[in-house]
């Protein structure tokens, strides 16, 4: 059991110091600020009432089902958070790049790309044209999440399991009920 966690641990190091150092450019650090609050609640739960508000009532219940799968995988992210506290990436390893006003509270999951992809499974699985535009969009997130500094890839990892998986149920749940 140590060798594996030896192996990942070993593996979010080199992969971290890979997107934030390696791939490092000024287009890149003008752009992943700005990309990763597209997951945060501002912009997903913003994102899930105007299609709430403004969409015609047969598509209303997909809002539903994301603020379900949204709620649900953030208690998660929470207990977690609290179970398994992981110092972030960039507090823990000197060499990385930090951006402005970095988070200071644990890493392990990631809540940003949780909330991506919870909300971007939700509408892909009612319907595969939104596959293009929220597929790219929830992995754009978590790539902005360890670009930053702020998440070692297993917590993106992680967070994309969590979402999806809301996701999923939450439309199950509904195609049931």
């Amino acid at each position: 059991m140590k060798g594996i966690a030896s192996w990942v641990t070993r593996y979010d190091h080199s992969l971290i110091q890979l997107v934030n150092c390696h791939w490092k450019c000024r287009w890149l650090d003008w752009l992943m600020p700005r990309i990763t609050h597209l997951g945060g609640p501002t912009a997903t739960i913003g994102f899930l009432l105007v299609w709430y508000l403004f969409m015609p009532e047969e598509f209303k219940t997909w809002a539903v089902e994301g603020v379900i799968a949204l709620a649900g995988s953030h208690l998660i992210v929470r207990v977690l958070k609290m179970l398994m506290p992981r110092i972030r990436p960039y507090l823990r390893l000197e060499h990385l790049h930090t951006f402005p006003n970095p988070l200071t509270d644990y890493s392990f999951p990631s809540g940003h790309t949780t909330a991506a992809f919870s909300v971007a499974i939700t509408f892909i699985l009612h319907s595969t044209a939104f596959m293009a535009i929220l597929l790219p969009y929830a992995i754009i997130v978590g790539f902005s999440r360890m670009y930053l500094a702020l998440h070692y890839p297993t917590d993106v990892l992680i967070g994309t399991c969590l979402g999806s998986a809301f996701a999923a149920g939450s439309v199950y749940l509904f195609q049931v009920i």
